[in-house]
């Protein structure tokens, strides 16, 4: 049976408050305009959506990519030789660190970040290696309305250099590096963020990027800055996606974080990224 809300996929919520997946759909094939458009819509929705049983090659995890977003080059870790848009994301068996390990956004280091991005499982863990997501319009909302009254007149700094998340990068940029120092960008962003196609307010700051609001210290952000980062990862908020070979995940990076889990020590996993364009934040 067909959801109701759409005439040309079927999809399946994974949790209340974000992700679902949807069934029954191969992204490989040339999808007619009207089932993009549900699973376009659906993305916008739900924030991160799901496939199961997928069959890309790199070519074709392009071409499809392509109807998301404008794919980018991930600046840290080297893309595939000839599609530098494709970043492997490889955790080998003697690897000890989870590349992105940290409730985060992608890259809100950069002035213009991702607006989604897509990762195509190709080798994955018997057990563990899940990821779990947070919907951060949520995590705005339910703040008191003076709080949202404060962090709405705030700008605050993410750098790519915090210690946490450089820890994460350690194993695969020993065999992937770019060659870029891994402190040398950094950008200034609204606390409060406007989606650009939903007009809705998120929450935009994170443990690994976020250091401090413009105009205060490091110490006067930080007790304000830990509690928004408790409160952006309430379980009510979340979704957790087991990852099969041949799954697929889409999310939106400008209303969501994500948390890959490092509970896979000893196994191998491969996926292929792809990152889109994204816009400078308001």
């Amino acid at each position: 049976m067909k959801n109701t809300e759409y005439n040309n996929i079927k999809i399946k919520k994974i949790s209340g408050a974000i992700g679902a997946i949807i069934e029954d759909v191969q992204l490989d094939e040339n999808l007619d305009e009207n089932t993009f458009n549900e699973i376009y819509d659906a993305f916008l929705k739900r924030q991160v959506i799901f496939f199961r049983n997928q069959n890309f090659i790199p070519e074709s995890l392009l071409s499809f990519a392509k109807r998301i977003g404008t794919p980018i080059i991930y600046p840290f870790v080297k893309g595939l030789e000839s599609f530098p848009e494709i970043t492997p994301i490889l955790k080998k068996k003697t690897d000890v660190n989870n590349f992105g390990g940290i409730w985060h956004s992608d890259t809100t280091y950069q002035d213009e970040p991702p607006k989604g991005t897509m990762l195509y499982a190709l080798e994955v863990p018997e057990f563990g290696g899940d990821t779990e997501f947070s919907n951060q319009y949520l995590a705005y909302e339910s703040l008191p309305d003076d709080i949202k009254i404060f962090l709405g007149k705030q700008k605050a700094l993410n750098i790519s250099g915090k210690v946490k998340v450089t820890k994460t990068r350690s194993d695969v940029m020993k065999h992937s590096s770019v060659g870029l120092k891994i402190d040398e960008l950094e950008a200034i962003h609204p606390v409060v963020r406007t989606h650009p196609e939903t007009k809705k307010k998120s929450l935009y700051i994170n443990e690994a990027h976020t250091t401090h609001f413009v105009g205060m210290t490091v110490e006067e952000s930080t007790p304000i800055l830990e509690f928004l980062f408790k409160h952006q990862i309430k379980p009510e908020f979340t979704c957790r996606f087991k990852w099969e070979r041949g799954s697929v995940a889409i999310w939106d990076n400008r209303c969501t974080m994500h948390n890959p889990i490092n509970d896979y020590h000893g196994s191998r996993r491969l996926m292929h990224r792809i990152t889109f364009q994204g816009d400078k934040p308001f």
